[in-house]
């Protein structure tokens, strides 16, 4: 098996998609903009040890230094119309057994599900995905909204990639009620996965404003793709994907038009020491 690569496309990815060649992948997940209304900013920030500043892990104290911050807006007029170009356009570039993850914010989420029914059929609906987390401010008039929508479709519901024992196993909620075993062995996760955020001021965080754990993609690629398969995200961000994949022994292809995100995913992956190609769009 040769070795796994991350090629990075700085490309408006509608346009790259309807220009590729039918070369299958088979795994495709995005986490397009969640058409929140509001402005997203990208901040890249320093944090040293300094006895005066704020509490942080293990106890110690940190300051933190803006070094950059930028923004952009994510607001659309038809955000379903302007997804539903996207994943037509991404359809012809499935593998017979490949999976769609679409990762979306729960406002949107009914109304992305009726329309990836709609293209792929309602039987290519697998399950409706709830990544829960538990950070950041509560609400003081409704619920507090604390978790985002990841929708699958099998491009063939009788004949997809899951991996059943490569999933990553969770400890017992109630570890009493079952055999020292089972307790020691943990449970396979359900459709609801807990996982916190990218930690501010972890290693991970890359400032990218919509970055997701690597835990959560790691999860997605292992079990609905194999060892030397393609991976393609067209969103891709700060490139959790490509790190994902690559970390898995899978390639991926990148595309994003954001200068900001491909300067973000080159020094991300330039630490994690992949194979990279930089393409052009085409």
């Amino acid at each position: 098996m040769s070795e796994p690569t991350v090629t990075i496309v700085q490309a408006e990815n509608l346009a790259w998609l309807r220009r590729q060649p039918a070369e299958p992948y088979q795994l495709v997940y995005v986490d397009p903009p969640f058409n929140t209304g509001s402005t997203q900013r990208l901040q890249r920030r320093r944090s040293t040890r300094d006895e005066e500043g704020t509490p942080g892990f293990g106890g110690r104290r940190y300051a933190t230094t803006l070094l950059e911050e930028r923004s952009f807006p994510d607001r659309f007029e038809d955000y379903v119309t302007f997804l539903r170009e996207r994943v037509a356009a991404c359809l012809r570039l499935l593998a017979p057994d490949a999976s769609l993850f679409v990762h979306v914010d729960p406002r949107e989420s009914h109304y992305v599900k009726v329309m990836l029914d709609e293209l792929l059929g309602r039987d290519s609906f697998m399950n409706e995905i709830v990544w829960a987390y538990d950070y950041g401010g509560r609400a003081r008039r409704r619920w507090s909204a604390k978790h985002d929508v990841i929708l699958w479709y099998a491009v063939d519901p009788g004949n997809y990639r899951y991996d059943y024992d490569a999933i990553d196993r969770v400890p017992y909620m109630a570890p009493t009620l079952v055999s020292p075993e089972k307790a020691a062995r943990g449970k396979t996760p359900t459709d609801v996965w807990w996982n916190t955020i990218v930690s501010p001021t972890g290693k991970e965080r890359t400032g990218y404003p919509t970055q997701k754990p690597l835990a959560i993609l790691e999860r997605i690629v292992r079990v609905h793709s194999r060892p030397g398969d393609r991976v393609l995200d067209f969103f891709a961000g700060s490139g959790t994907t490509g790190e994902a994949a690559w970390r898995l022994g899978r390639s991926a292809v990148l595309v994003d038009e954001n200068p900001e995100a491909v300067k973000v995913m080159r020094a991300r992956l330039a630490a994690a020491r992949p194979k990279v190609r930089r393409s052009r769009a085409r």
